[in-house]
């Protein structure tokens, strides 16, 4: 199995995982994000496509879903650390685990080895 394939199957179960306490935090977190994305159409679709996949209950398996479709080296400098700074800092377990999953989507996608 794939490193992606492995963060994808991790995704989807912290997705299964959250509460409806943790669904709501996500759609509002999502919401946020695409506030304040401007004209990077790339990341609006990033965000649109997790707030779909929350509020389905499971992942894309397209390949026009894959989390970093599209997105950018500078993009992508900036959804990590974002990302990161939601696991560390979320009061919600489900919604930290959530946001830990992409980051290791968004970190593979990166080329990076995942950061702690």
């Amino acid at each position: 199995m794939s490193t992606t394939d492995h963060h994808s199957e991790y995704l989807a179960k912290a997705i299964d995982a959250l509460t409806p306490e943790g669904h709501e935090r996500v759609d509002e977190l999502l919401e946020q994000l695409a506030e304040v994305v401007g004209n990077h159409e790339a990341v609006a679709r990033f965000a649109a496509a997790r707030k779909a996949e929350v509020d389905l209950g499971q992942i894309e398996s397209s390949a026009d879903a894959s989390p970093g479709t599209a997105l950018s080296r500078q993009e992508l400098n900036v959804l990590i650390p974002g990302f990161r700074a939601i696991r560390d800092q979320e009061p919600l377990d489900d919604v930290a685990d959530w946001a830990n999953a992409v980051v290791a989507l968004l970190e593979d996608e990166a080329g990076l080895e995942p950061a702690d």
